[in-house]
């Protein structure tokens, strides 16, 4: 990763040695995009993402709009481009300078309906429609943790709000393998309704022996059966697993004023890619 294609505008922008590209902002990478390949998700949680949106097709139906809380390199929403052409996609991110070096040296696909706008998600979610999302993904990070505005019961209740009934939640959390953290976000999330919690991960985050992303998977009763995503991500080449989120783990939900962001990460050359 030592070969600058941008550096003149905020954010960073800079080869893998292979094919794709790392998108860098604060210090840390936000995004791997091929923009020969867009299934080469490059990291382990955006191909969990990826997994689960799959599942949800096959088990419902594809997609019919997705909101993304979160931007950078957009590797998920090219991913939905390519899987399900002219999907109508929202992106709230409000740096627009990375945005536009992304939109320059890693151009979109011909015919996305891809619209990035430049809020941040609070703001941004505020501003859509009741039952106007399928799909509601969160991967925002500001120096490497998830802001802690993104964090509340009141954040989460206009998430829940956008959601249509029949809607997914995917939020990408990162944690200390005590989970104390995520036990609060899960329970602010369930105060919604939507209580019908998995958690996603590689073997090793998930059996707490170090810091890494765990993919929340949110729904209301009875949209996506639990065991079924299990068998997806087991099907999958990732050595990961799906854990129900045990309810009686919950922690006490964050309020704006007690809100917190996530446990600062490891050094940069912790982070794994595929």
């Amino acid at each position: 990763m030592d070969h600058p294609l941008s550096t003149d505008r905020p954010g960073e922008i800079i080869t893998d040695g292979h094919a794709g590209a790392i998108v860098m902002r604060d210090g840390q990478p936000q995004s791997h995009v091929n923009l020969d390949d867009p299934e080469d998700l490059g990291f382990e949680y955006i191909a969990l993402m990826a997994t689960a949106l799959e599942t949800y097709a096959a088990v419902l139906a594809p997609p019919r709009t997705l909101t993304h809380v979160g931007g950078a390199g957009l590797t998920l929403p090219r991913w939905v481009q390519h899987r399900w052409p002219g999907t109508p996609q929202v992106v709230l991110e409000p740096d627009a300078a990375l945005t536009d070096l992304v939109r320059r040296d890693l151009p979109l696909p011909r015919g996305h309906r891809i619209r990035v706008r430049a809020t941040d998600g609070r703001t941004g979610m505020k501003a859509l429609a009741d039952d106007s999302a399928s799909i509601v993904v969160i991967d925002a990070y500001a120096a490497g943790q998830v802001p802690a505005e993104l964090t509340t019961t009141p954040w989460w209740a206009d998430v829940a709000r956008v959601l249509e009934p029949s809607g997914l939640l995917l939020a990408n959390l990162a944690d200390e393998p005590d989970r104390r953290w995520t036990s609060r976000v899960l329970a602010g999330v369930a105060t919604t309704g939507l209580a019908d919690q998995s958690l996603l991960g590689t073997h090793d985050v998930l059996k707490g022996r170090r810091y890494g992303n765990l993919v929340l998977v949110a729904r209301r009763a009875g949209v996506l059966d639990h065991d079924e995503l299990a068998r997806a991500v087991a099907r999958a080449t990732l050595p990961a697993g799906a854990r129900r989120a045990g309810r009686t783990a919950y922690g006490k939900p964050f309020s704006d004023s007690d809100a917190a962001s996530s446990p600062a990460p490891p050094e940069l050359g912790r982070w794994r890619l595929r």
